[in-house]
């Protein structure tokens, strides 16, 4: 979990750039902001600096976000994109057809925002509609998820240890680490966090 990743910013409005950098920019796992206001300016800085995240606006001036999506898999192999706007909105599956890994709406709170991305980063997808998916990896396995669903549902470890036929040690261990990874300190937090970035159907 200690990763750092570097960020590419594209959008075609200053405010954007200087609120994802002050936003970004503080944060521990964040190596470096870089901004983009054009595609062109875009797939120099990934070829150049090759960040692992990018920030993509759904529109930039007159290009499509989902276009300058698919280019930049080919400038930046294994880029993972996560579409942003501030007014349209884009399904799922076209999100996915052009290679994001997420979408979510600038109208969201900074922390959720910044959360989101760490996700993306950490091998996750995250969408508004609620269609997230959870690879192997360091994002939340398939065990702790089936605890966090649980956990939405009110049971107690107890009742979730026999649902899933783990000891309540186990389950413990796992709502530790569902905490950890959600940056929450209790079960309500968890359940509205993971709702929030998709996580709860």
């Amino acid at each position: 979990m200690s990763e750092k990743f570097r960020v590419l910013v594209v959008d075609d409005h200053d405010v954007v750039h200087w609120g994802f950098r002050l936003m970004l920019g503080e944060l521990p796992w964040v190596e470096r902001c870089l901004s983009a206001r054009t595609s062109q300016e875009a797939f120099a800085l990934a070829r150049r600096h090759e960040p692992h995240i990018a920030l993509v606006d759904l529109f930039v001036g007159d290009e499509s976000g989902p276009d300058i999506c698919e280019r930049l898999h080919v400038e930046r192999p294994g880029l993972r994109v996560l579409l942003i706007s501030g007014a349209g909105r884009i399904s799922a599956p076209t999100a996915r057809a052009c290679g994001a890994h997420g979408f979510v709406p600038k109208d969201w709170p900074a922390a959720d925002i910044a959360r989101a991305v760490r996700m993306v980063g950490l091998g996750m997808t995250v969408f508004d509609e609620g269609d997230v998916t959870a690879p192997a990896g360091p994002g939340l396995s398939e065990r702790e998820q089936d605890v966090l669903t649980g956990i939405a549902t009110g049971a107690t470890n107890r009742e979730i240890a026999a649902q899933l036929h783990l000891s309540p040690h186990t389950v413990k261990e796992h709502t530790s680490a569902v905490y950890r990874k959600l940056e929450v300190r209790n079960r309500a937090e968890a359940v509205q966090r993971a709702q929030r970035l998709g996580l709860l159907s």
